[in-house]
């Protein structure tokens, strides 16, 4: 699971605009940001360039967070 949705819209970027500086079509990025797919590695450090991001903010945990 990814976090791209909340970084995008943290930062006010348009799924459009991802798009066109990755290279892939609206629909791709739609799929990335619902969580229906998941980009492969290197298109994440693609995005995690993009957004100025450590790649790790991309991603969700995968261990339960004890509160």
């Amino acid at each position: 699971m990814n976090k791209i949705k909340e970084i995008i819209e943290s930062k006010g970027i348009k799924q459009t605009w991802l798009a066109n500086q990755l290279g892939k079509s609206y629909n791709m990025i739609n799929s990335y940001v619902q969580n229906r797919r998941q980009p492969s590695i290197e298109d994440l450090y693609k995005i995690a360039d993009i957004l100025d991001v450590d790649i790790s903010k991309l991603l969700k945990s995968n261990k339960l967070q004890n509160k």
